[in-house]
């Protein structure tokens, strides 16, 4: 028997039961929704970081003493980088992922923060997706924040210059030391204030500012609903704890959503 399959049918009787009394459902999305898809997290057993070690907390101090040089180390990746890029590139999304985009369709939730970047969400169909950590396959301009798909932006000089306001481009994804987009804040401040339950999928939800919205909603007497397969410091706070994959957990969840809708 799974993890997912020991969930008493009770505890995901509760789960939708939430979902449906709440006038605005969130959902909050970390790296274990993305492990199902053969993309490995940072931390932890199989881990890049722990594979290859941290990356330098200033990486976003080194981009702009250097954008050239960043630049070209992009373009030509090595060591967690580039097996990141490598799995980033087959992988595809998984019944998590779409079990998201069903409750998406069926006007249950309103909207999501991803902390992943891997592109996994837009591909499976989410709309109302907020991605608080950037886009691996999108480059912002640091200076407006008007984002392009990365195979329209020419790099026949680096670093690349912004088509709108000439301030330089990056990757999206946001560095170490880089602070979130001013943009990307304010949708998720606003998001997280209409909110009264978050479902919180695949993630320890310790890193901040990503950390700060469940703890937010749980503060103002909202619900929190935990998917995740280990016991995490936003457990004690849940008003459910799912404990197996999202891949399994969240297409039962669906499921007795669309049941208890009947």
């Amino acid at each position: 028997m799974s993890q997912a399959a020991s969930i008493p049918d009770e505890a995901i009787h509760q789960a939708a039961s939430l979902l449906l009394s709440a006038t605005h459902v969130m959902a909050l999305t970390g790296a274990g929704i993305s492990v199902e898809s053969g993309i490995p997290p940072f931390r932890g057993p199989g881990g890049l970081w722990t594979k290859y070690g941290e990356p330098p907390m200033n990486g976003y101090e080194r981009f702009l003493a250097d954008p050239q040089k960043a630049w070209q180390e992009r373009l030509s990746p090595s060591g967690p980088t580039k097996e990141m890029w490598s799995r980033l590139e087959v992988a595809e999304p998984n019944p998590g992922h779409q079990a998201l985009v069903e409750l998406e369709n069926m006007g249950v939730l309103r909207s999501m923060i991803s902390q992943n970047v891997d592109n996994l969400h837009r591909r499976a169909g989410q709309r109302q997706l907020i991605e608080i950590h950037g886009n691996y396959t999108l480059i912002r301009c640091i200076e407006c924040t008007t984002r392009f798909p990365a195979s329209e932006v020419p790099l026949h000089t680096l670093p690349p210059e912004c088509p709108r306001c000439h301030g330089i481009l990056k990757s999206d994804t946001v560095a170490f030391g880089e602070p979130i987009p001013q943009d990307v804040l304010e949708q998720c401040y606003s998001q997280t204030q209409l909110c009264d339950c978050m479902l919180v999928a695949g993630t320890s939800a310790t890193v901040y500012p990503a950390a700060a919205f469940p703890l937010a909603v749980r503060e103002k007497g909202g619900q929190l609903i935990e998917v995740n397969l280990y016991e995490s410091e936003l457990s004690p706070l849940s008003s459910l704890s799912l404990r197996g994959p999202s891949a399994e957990v969240l297409p039962r969840l669906v499921d007795k959503v669309k049941e208890l809708r009947v």
